[in-house]
């Protein structure tokens, strides 16, 4: 099988053996003479794919008991007016913490879905840290945060400490660091980075926030989600059941410490031949920037384009930098093996040996 080093920011790459898995079943699950998508969702065998991966994610996460688990479909887009909506509706409102693109789009859903809601800080531009401590305006009900920036490569370090339960958009490094549950309020994200293909938002959300009559269709309301197990309707199956499979690759190379210290080691190389260069550089800084998401630039955007073609000539593809910021991003998900992180970084050494006098 000839697989390319797969550095796309969404979604995301999965490892070969979970793909090859699937790939088996695909027309015959369990013996069952159908595909997991053709099987009724009220069946015995969905219901223990479906039981399987809400009990792998509890058990990964360390997520308390007093956290219900959903998934719901439209990813972490579709959370970004659920939120208010749901954690709003008796009032109070909504700060937010603009950290990058993310986090801004995050603010500006909210306000179209006609939500108190308010900017706490925001950076002055994509690579501002954060200052140590908040004002929170009276009656504030949560802080939402984005702990890793996709498109500008910036990880929030540590978390903000304060008074009121933080709403926290984790998509980009999912389960790939530890989460302080007793901080929480709502933990979320896309399933398209770390663990599935896209589609739906893997969704946390503490018991006592989902109390109290909301007037909501069934599915924009939390509540009718967790209460139903996220089968309240025909749930995205494919995902889940992948998901599920990806899970089980997570807890056999050692769970959330395991893909923190993989992401940590594949981020090293690159950050290593960045920094031990004259031809690279990072508009991050060393203390913020992100171990999934490495973004950074040549001397020149003709290089860049250079660099993005050339590579994927050589086997390694989605190389190229968000539209709105440009430069050159490398992804790093959990289904990225190390020996592709270690080859891009070998590829950088050798293109930047052959083009520096050009630069």
């Amino acid at each position: 099988m000839n697989r390319v080093h797969n550095f796309t920011a969404g979604p995301c790459t999965l490892p070969t053996e979970v793909l090859e898995e699937v790939a088996a079943e695909m027309a015959d699950f369990e013996g069952t003479g159908m595909g997991i998508v053709e099987t009724s969702h009220r069946t015995p065998i969905y219901d223990a794919v479906h039981s399987n991966a809400l009990d792998r994610v509890r058990s990964i996460s360390g997520a308390p008991d007093n956290f219900e688990i959903a998934f719901i479909p439209g990813g972490a887009t579709m959370m970004f007016s659920l939120i208010p909506l749901n954690l709003l509706g008796g009032g109070g409102r909504g700060g937010y913490l603009g950290t990058g693109a993310w986090a801004n789009r995050a603010l500006a859903d909210a306000r179209r879905c006609g939500a108190e809601v308010y900017s706490v800080w925001d950076a002055d531009g994509p690579t501002a840290i954060p200052p140590a401590e908040f004002h929170l305006e009276k009656d504030t009900r949560y802080l939402h945060i984005t702990p890793n920036e996709t498109i500008d490569g910036v990880r929030m370090v540590r978390f903000p400490k304060v008074e009121v339960p933080l709403v926290a958009d984790v998509s980009s490094e999912y389960l790939a660091r530890p989460i302080d549950w007793n901080r929480m309020g709502l933990v979320y994200g896309g399933v398209q980075k770390n663990l599935a293909p896209a589609g739906i938002a893997l969704v946390f959300v503490r018991t006592d926030l989902l109390e109290g009559e909301r007037l909501l269709g069934s599915a924009t309301n939390l509540s009718w989600y967790t209460a139903n197990r996220a089968l309240g309707n025909t749930p995205p199956m494919f995902q889940i059941y992948l998901m599920g499979k990806m899970l089980r690759w997570i807890e056999d190379r050692g769970g959330v410490a395991g893909l923190e210290k993989a992401s940590t080691e594949k981020a090293g190389m690159i950050y290593d031949v960045i920094d031990a260069s004259g031809f690279y550089s990072s508009p991050v800084p060393a203390e913020i920037r992100s171990l999934t998401n490495v973004v950074f630039r040549l001397p020149t955007e003709d290089l860049e384009k250079q660099f993005v073609a050339e590579a994927e000539t050589a086997g390694m593809v989605g190389l190229k930098g968000h539209r709105s910021v440009g430069g050159i991003r490398a992804s790093l998900y959990a289904g990225l093996p190390v020996e592709s992180a270690a080859t891009l970084a070998q590829w950088m050494r050798d293109f930047e040996q052959e083009h520096s006098s050009t630069g």
